[in-house]
Order: C-alpha cells, then sequence, then structure tokens
C-alpha cells in the first residue's frame, strides 16, 4: 500500500499534527506515504511528493497545512476525477486520506467509489461536521475568538459602549455559542438562537434602564447583516456602539495541546483503518472515543447544537 495524504478546503489548526500522524503512523508500518500539495487541484496536476518523517519532524506545533489547501469544484465532474485517479496511479498510490469538510469527505467518497481507497478526518474550525463531538481545529479556533474578544472587552468597558463581535462558523453555532459562554457575553445570534434587529434593540434599551455600562454581543457569520444591526443599534439606542469582525485571524495560530493530541489520535486511526481494509469512512472522536461511520451516512446527518448551550445563555445574564 502506498497512502497519500491532502488538506483541503479552510485550512485548520491541528492539521498538520494530522499530517505527521499519518505520516509515522504509516512509515512505521512499512507504507510509503506522498504529500498531495493544493488538496484535490494537485491531486489532478500532479503536485505530490514521497514524504520522510524528516519532512514531518518538526510541524506538530505550525498553524495552517504545510502541504496547502484549494478549492477545486470541478472535482465533482468524472473526468476530472479520472485525471486526479491517473495521478495517484502515476505514483502507485492506492490510499488516500483526506483532511477536510463536507465537501472534501464528498470528494473522497467519490474516489473511493473508483477504487481508491479513502478515509476522512474532520479538519475545519466550525465544527459542523456530524460524525464527531469535535473537529481538527476547533478548539484552536475557540481560544483564538476569547482571547481576541476578551481585549475588545477592555476597551470596551473603558469607553461605556457596545461591543459587537461576529465569529466564523459557516452558519454553524457552535463557535458564536462557546465563545459567547466563555467570555460572558450578554447577547448571541446564532442559527438556533436568532433574533431580530428590534429585538436586540429592546433588550438593550431594558438593559440601559438597569444601568447596565457594557454590552457585548456575539454574532455568528452568514446570518444576519452585522453592519445593519450595528447602525441601528446607533440610532435607535443611546449605546456607543463597535462591530469587531474578526476574520481569518480565527484559522491562524499554534494548535492547542488538545488539539494536538486530538488529531494525532485521528490520523493514527486513519491508517489502523486503511490497513484493516476498511475504507469509505471518515474518522471522529464521540464521547471521547475514536469512531469510524460511512461517508454518506455522516453526510446526511445534522450537526446538532446542544440545547444546553442555548439554556446557559439565556439565563445567566
Amino acid at each position: 500500500m502506498k497512502i497519500g495524504i491532502l488538506t483541503s478546503g479552510g485550512d485548520a489548526p491541528g492539521m498538520n499534527a494530522a499530517l505527521r500522524a499519518v505520516t509515522c503512523a504509516a512509515l512505521k508500518k512499512g507504507i510509503e506515504v506522498f504529500a498531495i500539495y493544493d488538496g484535490y487541484k494537485g491531486m489532478v496536476e500532479g503536485n505530490i511528493k514521497k514524504l520522510t518523517k524528516e519532512d514531518v519532524d518538526e510541524i506538530l506545533n505550525k498553524g495552517g497545512t504545510i502541504i496547502r489547501s484549494a478549492r477545486l469544484p470541478e472535482f465533482k465532474e468524472l473526468e476530472v476525477r479520472k485525471k486526479a485517479v491517473e495521478q495517484l496511479k502515476k505514483h502507485g498510490i492506492d490510499a488516500i486520506v483526506v483532511i477536510g469538510g463536507d465537501g472534501s469527505y464528498m470528494g473522497a467518497k467519490k474516489l473511493d467509489e473508483m477504487g481508491i481507497r479513502c478515509v476522512g478526518l474532520p479538519g475545519t474550525i466550525d465544527n459542523d461536521i456530524s460524525s464527531t463531538d469535535i473537529t481538527i481545529g476547533f478548539d484552536t479556533s475557540l481560544n483564538t475568538i476569547v482571547e481576541e474578544i476578551e481585549k475588545i472587552k477592555d476597551t470596551g468597558k473603558s469607553h461605556s459602549r457596545c461591543m459587537l463581535v461576529e465569529v466564523m462558523g459557516n452558519r454553524c453555532d457552535d463557535l458564536a455559542l462557546y465563545s459567547a459562554i466563555a467570555t460572558g457575553a450578554n447577547i448571541v445570534i446564532s442559527k438556533n438562537h436568532m433574533l431580530s434587529n428590534q429585538q436586540v434593540i429592546d433588550d438593550l434599551k431594558a438593559r440601559r434602564n438597569k444601568g447596565e455600562m457594557f454590552e457585548l454581543i456575539v454574532i455568528a457569520e452568514k446570518l444576519i447583516d452585522s453592519e445593519k444591526l450595528l447602525k441601528d443599534i446607533q440610532e435607535n439606542t443611546d449605546w456607543d456602539a463597535r462591530l469587531t469582525i474578526l476574520g481569518h485571524t480565527q484559522r491562524g495560530g499554534i494548535p492547542t495541546a488538545m488539539e494536538k493530541v486530538r488529531a494525532t489520535q485521528m490520523g493514527y486511526y486513519a491508517v489502523k483503518l486503511l490497513t484493516e481494509g476498511i475504507t469509505g469512512v471518515c474518522v471522529g472522536i464521540k464521547d471521547g472515543k475514536l469512531v469510524h461511520e460511512d461517508i454518506l451516512e455522516a453526510l446526511k446527518k445534522e450537526s446538532l447544537v446542544s440545547n444546553d448551550m442555548i439554556e446557559i445563555i439565556d439565563n445567566l445574564d
């Protein structure tokens, strides 16, 4: 067996730890490992290089992905995938570990159907993959968000302002809900906790009447027009409001210790599955245990948000 490994879609801290684990675990078993640079795009173009242990020795602490990532919507086309398979066969690669999100998983399943054994690892900061309790990248991104919000709180409190912070998540609640709880946010707007602009305004007025001097609102991206909410607050309340969109700072940085541990566990498990002949599956961690599930079955499920999280937010402030 020869294993190829790629990272696809949005980068996430911990991808390098998973890459290292796959490489080291495979080499330990006498299996050659090949890096496929730039995701599925690099697979189609033949941007493939054999890896040694020395190539991955110093990457555990690095953010992002050293083999880079890219998006290739055209990979859904059969002729494009045939070109990718041809490139894999040139290198003798008959198994792939794909680190990415839902779209990356679908590409892996299509390759599996074409005779290339595939295992997917959940690499996304959004934590929106149902087959695992936590994805590679989520913990680090959450810690980055919390650190940035705490800085924003410092200046907001100094000026008695209402601070709005928009976080990533691709319409998934988790980054918004977890960061709201971790920073003591007063209001959170997410897919399962939607508030109209008028509801937010009424809430802010009520809080001002109670004598409150600082407010923090956390907003999940792609759900509302944050700029419009800011303007409505400024025009309809006496709050001095400011908006911060955290953006791509949430993707970078040194992975947390637990991020590296989980990514390493999942990378090792992926190699174990492939050597046992198990393919077309994605790896996850459920209730603290490594698990795997058919990719198509996993993609059918919706990632569920804990109602406890919403209840906590509504009843602690």
